[in-house]
């Protein structure tokens, strides 16, 4: 018997054979039908397994299936979103990747809106609101309780921070100015010294002796010596200087110092120096009122001083309208709030040449200085024509001056300033000068000075930021020596020294510089630095004792 199986059409089946009987084929068929009936029992028995491990499988599949879509509604930002983790998570996608997905791309999609917004978080820009959560348990909290996704999360986390952040810097700057406003106080012990002294005077012939006593008074004038210039109206600091100054001279003798005070401290500042002379130093101490000064001479400070009050004013009103983003530089702009900035003690120093008609040459200090190393060498150095000699560069290197550049005093809005100088250019300091008052007076100095006060009248008050060197700045253009920084150390004072000072620093410079609010004689300042000034307070004075004052 043969088999032929058609490989087209319909399935068929031929069997051939002359032999075979009917037996043999219905025997044949018998053993094909029971092969297909096994078959089929196997088949059936198969899918009733994979029934059963389906069955067995499908109610975990639909509570994992139930979880995570009830979860995703919660964490997804977006429906399409939604639909990619969940397929993900199904098939087994981690739920730390899939968690660390979306609050990335909510986070940035935060970022985005804010910086659109035009600017970062800060104190200009946040608005504290009673809604917004305002710490981290009151966010987790408004979300399990409000049922809040990722996006929602991160905007609320945004707001928070941004909350904070104003309350912080709006404390820092508060702090800030808190601070600056204590600096201007005058200490009740200071206050006391100068009501000693003035008593000291009423009582006590000693103190209102002559000074300098009639052997030296032709020193005065003899501009063989080395002159120094003090305007101040602060008695211990003045005595800190020449007493700082004189110890650190190899030649003493040859110094004079010339103190300049207004008429209500002549007295005092008069009777400390009678009755505390110091050796081999003469000290002459005179009143703004001793001077007789022209007409026009008395008109033009007036003058001076009331532009001076104006933009003063002017920037007060302004800094008050403003809101800060508190930073350390920011310290620097409440220099406004120092009454020195409208002195006429601090301006006077423009009318050295008037006030010393008499001398060729001068070394000015201020009164928040110290000296460490020998000044003699100071008035030998060549000028170069120019009438000062002053330190530009700072201790970090040429060209170096944080801080200290024309537009950190000017303002390069203006066009009569943009188109003159150079904002990026390096200002002098004021506290260590030498000045050649024979050249100054060939000079249109003064004059040049008196015409940008006149620009700062017709410009409103703001070429300029308040104080008494900005417009030296301009009225000194093109007369100023640079001599080596080694020779000042400024800024002290400051909070937030720029460049940091160094120890080795604070040890080579010939004069350190209290420039800046903290005032070595105050309580507020730096405990680092005030022991180079306090060493030169004669704490043993009966004075100085009674009026409290301590190093």
């Amino acid at each position: 018997m043969r088999f032929y199986i058609s490989a087209t059409g319909s399935k068929r089946l031929a069997v051939s054979g002359a032999a075979a009987g009917s037996d043999g084929i219905g025997g044949v068929w018998r053993g094909m039908k029971w092969k297909s009936s096994a078959a089929a029992v196997g088949s059936r028995r198969s899918h009733r397994k994979f029934r059963l491990l389906f069955g067995l499988l499908l109610p975990f599949l639909f509570v994992r299936t139930a979880f995570l879509v009830l979860e995703s509604a919660a964490l997804c930002s977006s429906s399409i979103g939604c639909v990619t983790s969940l397929t993900w998570r199904i098939f087994g996608g981690s739920d730390a990747a899939l968690l660390r997905e979306e609050l990335t791309r909510a986070l940035l999609e935060a970022t985005s809106i804010d910086d659109d917004d035009g600017g970062g978080v800060g104190i200009r820009r946040a608005e504290p609101s009673n809604s917004e959560p305002v710490s981290f348990k009151d966010l987790v909290k408004d979300m399990t309780l409000n049922g809040q996704d990722i996006k929602a999360f991160a905007f609320k986390t945004k707001a928070m921070i941004a909350k904070m952040e104003h309350i912080v810097k709006a404390a820092q700057w508060h702090e800030s100015v808190y601070w600056h406003l204590a600096a201007n106080g005058v200490p009740k012990s200071l206050h006391c010294l100068s009501l000693e002294m003035a008593e000291e005077y009423a009582v006590n012939a000693a103190a209102r002796s002559q000074l300098p006593s009639p052997p030296y008074v032709y020193r005065i004038t003899d501009s063989s010596y080395h002159h120094v210039v003090l305007l101040t109206d602060n008695i211990l600091a003045a005595s800190v200087v020449i007493s700082s100054a004189s110890k650190a001279s190899s030649n003493p003798e040859k110094l004079v110092f010339h103190v300049i005070t207004d008429k209500k401290t002549y007295t005092s500042m008069h009777a400390w120096f009678a009755v505390n002379k110091i050796d081999s130093v003469v000290v002459e101490v005179k009143s703004l009122h001793q001077y007789d000064w022209s007409h026009e001479v008395n008109v033009a400070v007036k003058e001076m001083l009331e532009i001076h009050h104006q933009i003063w004013n002017q920037k007060y009103r302004t800094m008050k309208k403003e809101v800060f983003e508190y930073g350390k530089e920011d310290d620097h702009k409440l220099d406004v709030l120092s009454p020195g900035c409208i002195s006429l003690l601090n301006h006077l120093r423009i009318y050295l040449p008037e006030l010393f008609p008499d001398l060729d040459k001068v070394l000015f200090l201020d009164d928040d200085i110290v000296v460490q190393h020998d000044l003699s060498s100071l008035w030998d150095l060549d000028l170069n024509q120019k009438v000062v000699g002053a330190v530009v560069d700072s201790w970090c290197g040429p060209d170096c001056c944080p801080g200290r550049k024309y537009k950190d005093y000017l303002n390069f809005t203006d066009p009569i300033i943009s188109s003159n100088f150079d904002q990026d250019r390096c200002g002098w300091l004021y506290g260590v000068n030498v000045f050649d008052l024979k050249r100054w007076r060939k000079t249109n100095i003064t004059a040049v000075y008196h015409q940008w006060l006149k620009h700062s009248l017709n410009s409103g008050f703001a070429l300029w930021h308040p104080g008494a060197l900005p417009p030296a700045l301009l009225a000194f253009e093109n007369h100023v020596q640079r001599i080596h920084p080694t020779w000042h150390l400024a800024g002290l004072g400051y909070r937030y020294p720029r460049p940091r000072i160094e120890e080795r620093m604070l040890r080579a410079a010939a004069v350190v510089h209290f420039s800046g609010p903290a005032k070595p004689w105050l309580e507020i300042g730096s405990s680092h630095v005030r022991g180079v000034w306090t060493r030169h307070v004669n704490l043993s004075n009966e004075h100085i004792m009674k009026c409290g004052i301590m190093g």
